[in-house]
Parts: structure tokens; C-alpha cells; sequence
């Protein structure tokens, strides 16, 4: 039975798929009381309401047996057919709608996007080939390059789902991590438009801001109070600062590219100056009954297919910022979402 449900197991990531294109989740959390699938049904627009009840019935049905909706049944007379009724799972507050809040909705749309998908198919043929990454192999370009000039439907998808995903994320740092308290110049290495640099000044109103990014990312960034955007390429350089912040950076990697990026950070600082990095921490040995260890080696495996970066461990990341020329100590503040605020002080 277990080998059976790991051939199965890519159904799970497509029916909540469906069930988020077809607004099932959405609906059932906004609702304030059990829904049946016909209920459910009157809000997809289609000609045969009957045949779609019976296919959201099914896709529901499925998804309860993840717990990620829950279902009751009630027979009902004359024949004993039974009726079920929906709710939502706890989880599925992370999958919906929350406006300022961040979602994971976007980005279980893109992860099983057709065109994420692909690359999947050729893992084998990339460990045996060598060069390039199984994504790279099959989309003809590096990951960016493909979303910015072959794909940029995909790479709408892709930029939506780091948004919200990074709502999550940057709200929970603000409520844990007291690492910002020393800082007056806060450069954000990759920072997108500019976001997560937003967040934090706001909360942090002594900091200045300093967004860097590729010119035509910097493009689509709107003027933020007391956040200056400035272009260039981080395996070049990187504006000075009292800290840089690399969110979502050194996972994307290899070690190689990785201590290019930590030296110019270093070069970039002041004695006493620090990199966060925003990142998980994989642990040395994998553990078949932790979610956390599974979460983090699944987004390892991403990781090798896009990039070909990784997740590291804790003595991964020591052994980098030694290489890097960073002495100081090194400290973590968990976050959320197996994601961590990892410190190294030059």
C-alpha cells in the first residue's frame, strides 16, 4: 500500500490544484456553514450542474482523504443515498484567500504548472548527463532568463506566488526575529520590487532601505518612502549597508555561486556587519517520520531541478561563510514554513 500511494502520490498536488482553479476552497472557507457538492456546483457557471456536483463530489471526496477539506454524510431517504457535506480543514487557511496576509494558493498553482512540470520528467537524464539543471536542459534557458523572455505567463504565475508566499514569510520574521533592532542601512539582495523591504521599514522606522535587483526587475518597482532601488548584479557587487539580506538567494545556488555573492556581501559591510539569510536548514540525516525533514528535502529536490542549488545544514552554511571570509558568529531564529533567519557576522 505505501509503494501504491507513492506512484499516486502526484494526484494530491493536481486535484488541490483544480480544486483552487475551481474556487472550491475559497468557497467553503468563506462559507459560515457545511456545503454539499451541488451547492457547491452553483457556482461554476456550466450548462449541466448535476455532472459538475458529481465531479466536485469526487474531488472533495479525495481531498478529505488528506484532511484537507472534512466531510460529513447523512443518508437520505427512500433509496439510502448518502448526502455529503463539506468544510474546511484547518490547513486550508494557508491555501485561500487572505488578503495581507499571504497565501500558499499561488504557489501550489505554480508548482504544478505544466511548464514547472516538464522539467521533472528529465531529473534522471540531468544526474546522468551532467551540466546543466533538468529545467535548464528543457527550457533552453537558465530559470529567469526563461521567465523573462520565453514564458511570461509563467513567470506572472511564478511572481505572484513568491508575493504572497513571502507575505507569510516576512510577517512571521517581523514577529520573531529581533535582528533588525541595530540596523540603520538594510540592503535587500534580490529584493524584487521592493516588498519585503516595505514591511520591514514600516515596522522599523530608523531603517533606510536599499532594493537591488536586475534593471528590469527594478522597472516594475514602484517609489517606496525611505527605500531607494538600485540596479546592478549581486554576483558583481552589492551596495554597502550596515546588513544584506538574502531572501530565497543561497538556496537557488551552488556553493560556487553562493561564496561569489558572500564575498561581495562581505566586501559590503562594515567589521560588525551581518548577512540574514532567509533559508531552511536541512538536517544531516533524513528522518522518515518528520514532516519538517520532508518539507525541507522536497524543497532540496526543487531545488536540484531548477537551479541546481540546495537546502544545507547548519555546518553547510558555517563552511560557506568561513570560505566567504565572515569570522563572527553564526545565529538562527526559526521563522515559519521551515524557513529560518540564519546570521553570519563579519
Amino acid at each position: 500500500m505505501q509503494a501504491q500511494q507513492l506512484m499516486f502520490a502526484y494526484n494530491i498536488s493536481l486535484v488541490l490544484r483544480a480544486a483552487i482553479q475551481l474556487g472550491l476552497i475559497d468557497a467553503l472557507c468563506a462559507a459560515t456553514t457545511t456545503m454539499t457538492a451541488d451547492e457547491l456546483a452553483e457556482q461554476i457557471k456550466v450548462a449541466d450542474r448535476a455532472e459538475v456536483a458529481a465531479s466536485v463530489d469526487r474531488i472533495l471526496g479525495y481531498l478529505a482523504c488528506f484532511n484537507v477539506v472534512r466531510c460529513s454524510a447523512e443518508t437520505t431517504a427512500p433509496h439510502g443515498e448518502v448526502l455529503r457535506r463539506y468544510t474546511p480543514a484547518p490547513l486550508c487557511r494557508w491555501i485561500t484567500k487572505n488578503d495581507g496576509i499571504g497565501s500558499l494558493g499561488p504557489f501550489a498553482l505554480f508548482l504544478t504548472d505544466r511548464d514547472h512540470m516538464l522539467p521533472w520528467h528529465h531529473l534522471a537524464d540531468a544526474v546522468v548527463s551532467g551540466g546543466p539543471c533538468a529545467f535548464e536542459r528543457i527550457q533552453g534557458a537558465p530559470f529567469y532568463d526563461y521567465l523573462g523572455e520565453k514564458n511570461q505567463r509563467l513567470g506572472n504565475v511564478f511572481d505572484h506566488a513568491m508575493a504572497e508566499h513571502s507575505l507569510i514569510l516576512v510577517n512571521k520574521m517581523l514577529e520573531s526575529y529581533r535582528g533588525f533592532n541595530s540596523i540603520r542601512r538594510l540592503v535587500d539582495v534580490g529584493g524584487g520590487t521592493g516588498n519585503t523591504l516595505q514591511m520591514i521599514t514600516s515596522s522599523y522606522k530608523h531603517i533606510t532601505g536599499v532594493n537591488y535587483d536586475l534593471p528590469h526587475v527594478l522597472a516594475q518597482a514602484p517609489s517606496i518612502p525611505g527605500v531607494e532601488h538600485v540596479a546592478g548584479n549581486m554576483y558583481e557587487s552589492v551596495p554597502s549597508g550596515d546588513a544584506v539580506l538574502l531572501q530565497w538567494i543561497p538556496l537557488m545556488q551552488t556553493d560556487e555561486q553562493c561564496i561569489t555573492v558572500l564575498k561581495n556581501c562581505y566586501k559590503a559591510l562594515p567589521d560588525g556587519g551581518k548577512v540574514i539569510i532567509i533559508d531552511g536548514i536541512r538536517p544531516e540525516t533524513p528522518d522518515p517520520t518528520s514532516l519538517t525533514a520532508r518539507d525541507i528535502f522536497s524543497l532540496d529536490i526543487n531545488m536540484l531541478i531548477i537551479f541546481k542549488g540546495k537546502e544545507r545544514t547548519e555546518r553547510e552554511f558555517t563552511k560557506l561563510a568561513r570560505e566567504s571570509g565572515f569570522t563572527g558568529p553564526m545565529q538562527t531564529t526559526y521563522i515559519v514554513l521551515n524557513f529560518y533567519a540564519i546570521e553570519i557576522t563579519k
